[in-house]
């Protein structure tokens, strides 16, 4: 069911991306009764994250918002990491990922 998709983020700027999960027929997922959780690392064996803030924001058209604050960008070194979103069925705590990638931090000078 994961997506693949490549991020481009601006070190020490705000990050918001909204994802609308989708089955494989392409209809929206209605995701009533699940939460979502998403990280950041430099690679996948890195004990090292950066936690999304993550809202399911319309779960009826399978709408997911990510975001970044300023502060988390600002400590995140320039260059490539991998990320992934999970959403979970809160009754029955099956896992399922829903999108995955890579994700750019450009660098900033200000």
């Amino acid at each position: 069911m994961a997506v693949y998709a490549n991020l481009t983020i601006d070190q020490g700027s705000d990050f918001t991306s909204t994802i609308t999960v989708e089955d494989s027929s392409g209809i929206p997922y209605d995701l009533t009764g699940h939460s979502a959780r998403g990280k950041i690392k430099k690679s996948y064996t890195s004990s090292t994250s950066f936690p999304f803030t993550v809202n399911i924001t319309n779960p009826a058209d399978g709408e997911i918002d990510i975001s970044l604050s300023s502060i988390t960008t600002s400590q995140m070194k320039a260059g490539r990491y991998v990320y992934d979103i999970e959403i979970e069925e809160t009754v029955t705590s099956y896992v399922t990922r829903v999108v995955e990638g890579q994700v750019e931090i450009t660098p900033g000078v200000t």
